[in-house]
């Protein structure tokens, strides 16, 4: 497994968030774990194919993951939080909310969910920490993340009282937090404002659940 670490500009070691990537992998996703590791926390960037993949490894493939980040001298020892995004978003849902004794919370930016679409229940089932579901309202992208899944995922994990919040921009596609692609490539997705909103939200979320020392 690709394994990208970012340690804390402070240089004092972090808590710890592991990002997990979309499927076109991890490059597009190096500025967001920059800007996690410039606010102090200590990062480790995974792709998101091999934490939600067909060979179901991907509980296995996340703790280890956990357990090598939690062994670094810049980590401080303890839960890690979660971020996911897209099919890595899935993955965080899947098997990071399902962990809480080493998973304080999740992120999960319009996170692909059209393999649960008839098995709501059984993918709410799975949440055992905190929970923020960034959705885009005009996502089609593959049909992997339609907001109508996204609404009756909230529905279910509403009905059952677990902290799950859904959060919805009514104006973005798939990918509204990216300027660029893997190869530096503009993305004609993104978008400034709903981008800095959902930042915002996801280190309100670290200061709760995952706050520096």
């Amino acid at each position: 497994m690709l394994f990208r670490s970012y340690s804390p500009d402070n240089n004092k070691p972090g808590p710890v968030v592991i990002v997990l990537s979309g499927q076109m992998g991890p490059d597009s996703y190096q500025f967001y774990a920059a800007e996690l590791a410039r606010l102090g926390y200590y990062v480790v960037l995974v792709a998101g194919k091999d934490i939600l993949n067909p060979e179901q490894t991907g509980a296995a493939n996340l703790t280890k993951t956990i357990e090598r980040a939690l062994r670094s001298p810049n980590a401080v020892k303890g839960k890690v939080a979660v971020v996911g995004f897209s099919l890595g978003g899935g993955g965080a849902l899947f098997h990071a909310a399902n962990m809480p004794n080493l998973v304080s919370m999740v992120v999960a930016y319009y996170p692909a969910t059209r393999i649960w679409v008839n098995k709501i229940d059984s993918l709410v089932s799975h949440f055992q920490v905190p929970v923020l579901f960034l959705a885009a309202q005009r996502d089609r992208h593959k049909e992997c993340c339609a907001i109508e899944t996204a609404q009756a995922i909230e529905g279910a994990a509403k009905a059952k009282g677990l902290r799950f919040e859904l959060v919805v921009y009514p104006e973005a596609n798939h990918g509204f937090n990216l300027p660029v692609g893997a190869k530096g490539e503009p993305m004609g997705a993104y978008r400034e404002d709903d981008a800095r909103d959902a930042w915002r939200r996801t280190v309100n979320m670290l200061k709760q659940y995952q706050p520096l020392p």
